[in-house]
């Protein structure tokens, strides 16, 4: 191990001890967890409203709070975004980290505390760092530059001033100590320019005579980057302009429809692939043992989890059921909602995730998809209330009626660079004259995809100027299609539904072949 390794490490290692220690007794770090984050919001007006100096324990905790979805919490984060302090947490917020929306908003505004950024994001990420070292110690990652393609902020509309939003990204760059940036590229001022191809050119330009050893971020918006960076320096593989590069860290959305084509463009032995856990309300997980497929959830990290088995989370959200696990007692297998209790004041917070453990002490997790519908394969983040309110409105500006619909993604490959949606689409009987008038399906083409834009403001990020996805394809189906498909599954009936939005090609493929 080199000299400056372990310098690294020296410092890393209490938090790699504490992490070790969640790993081996996660149940008693969790205990301490959750003990320290009860009576941080003793004195928060969500405290007092839910009797937090009544609670003795987590049993008292349960009974006292209920889980909530986004927009339980709305109102009380609305009353911080306008400048109201200690309502949710005993620290006065600044930040807000702005992602997909929920049935009422376009977009949740996550509250990003003090105590959540240090003692939960950057702690998180630097605990992965040591786990890396330790795991490769003849790594020369801190030899060169490690390259953060970051979002952007704003100054919150609510706050007159006071606040800002915007890409979880951005925060971190916003807050992250002077020191940092000795080992980052490229500066904030391009790595958070909130024109996307603007960020891209810029970081050609200063990062490619730089000695990059490591990136990080979402597959999608990272291979756009990469593509340009070979074109920009005529160049074959992303070695050729960075041959120290070993390590993508990588999260958002599922790696594995990006793989090959990484492998194809870093063909090195000593290039790794890690997966980290990282959301907007907070850093969860890591991989920290690359043969492993499954993250290992940072118990010690400030948030303290619980479990619903997906089979009970509808009655455990009507109040008709208590089916809540701890970490002790989830099992592998078996499909969950995550609920976390965060520093940010998310008290028991249905955060939309669900996970199943692949092994227990370290307990594992892969994320297995949303609680909702949705298709997350660009980072757009599309839910099945965008879908259904962004069609009805296209309808009724074309004057058409839709029986039946499913999307899926187009991935990014060798033939296509950038990605989109394509939607199969059976139109009414009524409706089939008029969508094989001239221009028709275009119109109806258009007006989805602005409708889209409009309910989903991480589809319309996407969409912005063509740079990740492109406008989404539409296939229209003849009438009875879809009811052959699914007599042909046995799926025919009142309580069986066509799977409206799929992250892959499986439902749509085989709609496509009754055409």
């Amino acid at each position: 191990m080199s000299v400056l390794n372990r310098t690294v490490m020296a410092a890393l290692s209490p938090l790699l001890r504490s992490f070790d220690r969640g790993c081996e007794h996660p149940g008693a770090v969790q205990e301490h967890v959750f003990r320290q984050l009860l009576e941080a919001g003793r004195d928060t007006a969500f405290g007092r409203e839910h009797g937090f100096d009544q609670i003795r324990g987590y049993a008292d905790y349960r009974r006292a709070v209920p889980v909530r979805e986004y927009d339980g919490f709305a109102p009380y984060i609305e009353r911080l975004r306008r400048g109201e302090n200690y309502v949710l947490w005993n620290q006065k917020v600044r930040w807000f980290a702005k992602s997909s929306g929920t049935s009422s908003d376009k977009s949740k505004y996550i509250p990003v505390t003090p105590a959540n950024l240090s003692g939960c994001h950057y702690r998180g990420f630097k605990t992965m760092l040591a786990a890396y070292i330790r795991r490769y110690p003849d790594s020369r990652l801190f030899n060169g530059k490690a390259l953060t393609l970051g979002g952007s902020v704003k100054v919150d509309e609510l706050s007159g001033g006071g606040a800002r939003n915007g890409d979880l990204s951005a925060i971190l760059l916003s807050n992250s100590p002077s020191v940092a940036e000795i080992v980052r590229t490229p500066s904030r001022d391009i790595a958070m320019l909130p024109d996307f191809r603007q960020k891209i050119e810029g970081i050609c330009r200063v990062c490619s005579k730089q000695n990059v050893t490591n990136f990080s971020g979402v597959p999608s918006w990272n291979l756009i980057m990469i593509e340009r960076l070979l074109e920009y320096n005529h160049a074959q593989y992303l070695t050729d302009i960075w041959p120290n590069l070993e390590l993508f860290m990588h999260g958002g959305i599922s790696f594995e429809p990006y793989r090959e084509q990484y492998r194809r463009l870093i063909p090195s032995d000593r290039m790794h692939y890690l997966e980290n856990y990282n959301a907007s309300e907070g850093y969860f997980a890591l991989q920290d043992d690359p043969s492993q497929k499954g993250m290992a959830l940072t118990m010690d990290n400030g948030v303290f989890f619980e479990f619903i088995p997906m089979r009970s989370l509808d009655k455990v959200m009507s109040g008709e059921s208590d089916e809540v696990y701890t970490v002790d007692e989830v099992r592998t297998g078996e499909t969950y909602a995550m609920v976390i209790t965060t520093g940010s004041g998310l008290w028991r917070y249905l955060i939309g995730d669900c996970v199943r453990f692949t092994s227990l002490c370290p307990h594992r997790i892969v994320i297995t998809g949303r609680t909702q519908l949705y298709i997350n394969v660009f980072g757009e983040e599309l839910m099945i209330h965008n879908a259904e309110e962004a069609l009805s409105e296209a309808c009724r500006a074309c004057g058409v009626e839709v029986t039946d619909y499913t999307v899926a993604p187009v991935f990014m490959d060798e033939n296509h660079s950038k990605g989109a949606h394509q939607w199969a689409v059976e139109f009414s009987a009524g409706s089939q004259q008029a969508v094989q008038e001239p221009g028709r399906l275009q119109q109806f083409r258009d007006e989805l995809d602005a409708a889209l834009c409009r309910h989903n403001s991480d589809y319309e990020a996407k969409r912005s100027g063509d740079v990740t996805m492109t406008k989404l394809e539409l296939t229209p189906v003849s009438p009875g299609t879809f009811y052959r498909w699914m007599e042909g599954r046995g799926k025919t009936g009142g309580q069986n539904k066509v799977p409206r939005l799929s992250n892959d090609r499986r439902f749509i493929d085989q709609v496509l072949k009754q055409i």
